[in-house]
C-alpha cells in the first residue's frame, strides 16, 4: 500500500522531530524570499555551482562518473564532443535541471513528466523513457561479493498502473492538503523509489521529481544548493533510512518516517547553507542602491522612507535616505520630519 494512499485522510501522529523539520523549513523559505529580493546578483555564481555538483553528484551516487578534468567542458560547454555513455548521462542530467529550474511553472509532477525526465537521463539507451519490461529487483552487494534482495519492486506488468496511481494521488494530497506539503513530498519520493519503474536510472529521477516538487511548493534552495551532494554526501544514511521505510511497503505495514524525516533534514541543511553561502559572497558594488532605485520606481504615488525599507529588506535606514538624496530631482520630498512623503517628478521618465 502506497505511503501517499495511508496520508490521504490525514495524519493522526507525527513524530517530534518531524514537527521541528516542519517548522525550520517554514522559518527558511520565509528567508528565502528576503534573500532573493535583496541579492538577485549575488546569486548566479551559486547556480552555477550547483547545477555542476548536482549532475555530478546524483550520477555519481548510481556508479555514473566522469573524469574530472573533463567536468566544465561536458556541463557547461555549448557543443561539447561527448566521449562515452557516461558523459552523456551527467550532460542529458544537467539538461534536465535546466529545464526544471527554467519550466518548472509549466511542468506537472505527472506520468509524462517522469518519463520525459527519465528520457533524459537516459540519452541514447535503448530503454530511455519506457518503464521496465522485466521484474527488477533492488540487489545489495556486499565487498567480499555475496549479494541480497534489498527490496523486491513492483513487477514490471504492474508498473504502468502503480505510477498512474502514484502520480494521481500526488495530485489528490497536494489540493487535499490534508498534510504538510513536505511530508507528502517526502512519501511521494519513498513511493516511488519502492515502485522503481525503470530498469536504471530510477535515484536520478526521483531526485529530478523531488527538486520540481519542491519548486511547486515554493521550496527553490535546489536551485542555489545541491540537493544532490548533500544526499551523497549522506548516502549511507540515505540508504539506511529508505530500507527501514521500505519494509513491509506492499502490505501498507512500512513506517515512512525514517525516510521522510531524511528528506526533511536533507532540505534543511541545504538552507542553512544557503543562508551560509549568501552571507558570505560579497555584494556587487551598487547592488543596494540598484534595489532602491528599483524599488522607487514601482511606488504609485507618494511613498515614504518606510515603504522603500519594507520593500528592500536587510538595506540600512541610513543608505535608503542617501540614495533618496541622490536621486533629486527626480524625486522631490513633500514635507519635513521622519514621516515626510516622496513622490517621482516628471524627470523620472
Amino acid at each position: 500500500m502506497m505511503t501517499l494512499r495511508q496520508f490521504s485522510g490525514g495524519l493522526t501522529s507525527v513524530p517530534a522531530s518531524v514537527t521541528w523539520y516542519l517548522s525550520d523549513l517554514g522559518e527558511a523559505r520565509g528567508k528565502q524570499e528576503l534573500f532573493l529580493k535583496q541579492s538577485p546578483q549575488k546569486l548566479k555564481a551559486l547556480r552555477e555551482h550547483a547545477l555542476i555538483e548536482s549532475a555530478v553528484s546524483s550520477n555519481r551516487i548510481e556508479g555514473v562518473t566522469i573524469d574530472q578534468a573533463r567536468v566544465q567542458a561536458v556541463l557547461l560547454g555549448n557543443k561539447p564532443v561527448l566521449r562515452d555513455r557516461n558523459e552523456q548521462e551527467v550532460r542529458g542530467y544537467r539538461d534536465a535541471l535546466k529545464l526544471i529550474h527554467e519550466q518548472a511553472g509549466r511542468l506537472t509532477a505527472s506520468e509524462q513528466t517522469i518519463l520525459r525526465l527519465h528520457g533524459m537521463c537516459r540519452p541514447e539507451s535503448g530503454d530511455a523513457g519506457k518503464y521496465k519490461e522485466k521484474d527488477v529487483d533492488i540487489i545489495e552487494t556486499y565487498p567480499d561479493g555475496r549479494s541480497r534482495v534489498r527490496f523486491k519492486s513492483v513487477p514490471a506488468a504492474e508498473t504502468p498502473t502503480a505510477m498512474r496511481e502514484l502520480a494521481g494521488q500526488w495530485e489528490d494530497v497536494a489540493k487535499a492538503r490534508v498534510v504538510h506539503p513536505l511530508v507528502a513530498l517526502a512519501a511521494c519520493n519513498l513511493d516511488f523509489l519502492c515502485i522503481h519503474p525503470f530498469r536504471d536510472g530510477n535515484g536520478r529521477v526521483s531526485r529530478l521529481l523531488m527538486l520540481l516538487q519542491l519548486y511547486h511548493l515554493g521550496y527553490e534552495v535546489g536551485r542555489y544548493i545541491s540537493l544532490e551532494r548533500l544526499i551523497e554526501e549522506t548516502k549511507d544514511r540515505y540508504y539506511e533510512t529508505l530500507e527501514q521505510s521500505s519494509q513491509g511497503w506492499h502490505d501498507g505495514k512500512h513506517d515512512p518516517w525514517p525516510y521522510v524525516g531524511y528528506v526533511l533534514y536533507t532540505l534543511k541543511t541545504a538552507y542553512n547553507e544557503f543562508e551560509q553561502r549568501v552571507g558570505q559572497i560579497k555584494s556587487p558594488r551598487g547592488e543596494k542602491t540598484a534595489v532602491i532605485t528599483d524599488a522607487v520606481a514601482r511606488q504609485n504615488g507618494s511613498f515614504s522612507v518606510a515603504d522603500i525599507q519594507r520593500a528592500c529588506p536587510g538595506v540600512s535606514i541610513d543608505l535608503i535616505r542617501l540614495v533618496l538624496k541622490d536621486l533629486r530631482p527626480k524625486i522631490e520630498c513633500l514635507g519635513r520630519g521622519r514621516n515626510a512623503r516622496w513622490q517621482k517628478t516628471k524627470r523620472w521618465n
